[in-house]
């Protein structure tokens, strides 16, 4: 049984996301450090590199995932993986998983 790296936290936060070819919204379902699931009526293929913008509510500006990578997609949902984020969006994530834990 393989395990996660992350604990991953159910939300439903609007979301964002952009690729060279692709360019969407979705509904991100769960989220953890190491990526999320997005459920979208684009279709998404695994291995599409793209850029994310995660709406937090009662916030001012999305976290912005500079990179991910789809790890997986099935039907209308699909799976990333957090790629880089700048030091700053990577602070917000922390505080927000850490929060959403909480």
């Amino acid at each position: 049984m393989q395990r996660r790296k992350y604990l991953r936290i159910l939300v439903e936060f609007r979301s964002t996301f952009s690729g060279e070819q692709i360019e969407g919204q979705g509904k991100l379902m769960d989220l953890s450090l190491g990526g999320c699931r997005i459920a979208s009526d684009i279709a998404v293929a695994t291995g599409t590199a793209l850029e994310l913008r995660v709406f937090v509510p009662d916030t001012d500006c999305p976290v912005r995932i500079d990179q991910a990578r789809v790890r997986w997609a099935r039907g209308r949902a699909w799976g990333a993986e957090f790629i880089h984020l700048e030091a700053e969006d990577l602070a917000r994530l922390r505080q927000l998983v850490k929060d959403l834990q909480q």
